[in-house]
This record gives structure tokens, C-alpha cells and sequence, in this order.
């Protein structure tokens, strides 16, 4: 009978921790965190804190990813890409630097039903931050993990000029 009780303690402990984000719950975050939406069903587009982002999801493979477009990659001075992927080991932490199709992007990407209602506005910000501080302090958060090359204040790096 211990057993018993002990192992239905612990299964709902686990149950009462997974999370079961869904495209519905997902889009309703989004449309509340965000300052005007377009899309749904897995396809967002969406204005937050005067950021474009988008947020894709495949429900069938449990992935999805939030990003916000940067710049042109063929901008790229070969000290920010250093810097970019320098930072996405210590200064980035959730969220990514990334090329796909000519442009940089801030990526959060993460298994679609594991998500928590918080995680997905840290994962909102923390794009946020990133696509805001690249070129500067490549960072998503306060933060950082670990001991990288943190630009200093006094040796300015050309970002370049036309953001998207």
C-alpha cells in the first residue's frame, strides 16, 4: 500500500510539472504579451516592444521558435560574427544568434509542449534583448554565464547601420 501511495504521489508530482503548451495557449501569450499580431495556428507575426518578431511552431515534431530579424548577414564585419557566436556561449543563454536566408536573426527555439506560460514571455524579452544589444553588449539578459570577451565601453564596434 506504501508503494502504492508512493508512486501516486510522485506521478502527479511529475504531471503537475510537465507543461502541455499548445498552438491556442501559445497564440493567446503571444496576442497578450505582444503590440498588434497578424497570422495564428502556428504562424505569427507580431510587433513587441516596437520589435519584429515572428513565432513558428510544428506541432506534429514538438518544436517552435520565436525570432526577430537583425540585419543583412553579408553586413557582417568578421569581428561581430566572432563576437555574435562568442556571445551566444556566454551572453545570449536561452536565445540564439543565427543566419538563414541572407539575415541575422535572435532565435529562441525549444520543444513546443514543454513550455511553460513564463517561459514563453522570458523567451519574448530575451529575443528582444538580443536582436536590441547586437553590436553592442550581444546580450538577452543581465546575465552572463560563464567567463567571454565582453566588448569594453570605451572600444566602440560598428554595428551595422541599417537594422531591420
Amino acid at each position: 500500500m506504501r508503494i502504492l501511495i508512493t508512486l501516486f504521489f510522485c506521478a502527479s508530482a511529475f504531471y503537475s510539472w510537465s507543461q502541455n503548451m499548445t498552438n491556442e495557449r501559445l497564440g493567446q501569450i503571444i496576442a497578450k504579451q505582444a503590440d498588434s499580431v497578424a497570422g495564428g495556428n502556428g504562424q505569427w507575426q507580431f510587433i513587441y516592444k516596437e520589435a519584429q518578431m515572428l513565432c513558428v511552431t510544428d506541432a506534429r515534431a514538438n518544436r517552435m521558435r520565436i525570432i526577430s530579424p537583425i540585419t543583412q548577414a553579408d553586413l557582417l564585419t568578421k569581428d561581430l560574427m566572432l563576437d555574435a557566436l562568442t556571445a551566444n556561449f556566454h551572453t545570449a543563454l536561452d536565445v540564439r544568434y543565427a543566419i538563414s536566408q541572407g539575415l541575422v536573426w535572435s532565435a529562441f527555439i525549444h520543444p513546443l509542449q514543454e513550455l511553460s506560460d513564463h517561459e514563453v514571455e522570458e523567451a519574448l524579452n530575451q529575443v528582444y534583448l538580443a536582436a536590441a544589444t547586437f553590436g553592442t553588449t550581444f546580450s538577452s539578459t543581465p546575465m552572463v554565464f560563464g567567463a567571454g570577451t565582453i566588448p569594453d565601453e570605451e572600444e566602440e564596434k560598428e554595428a551595422p547601420v541599417n537594422k531591420l
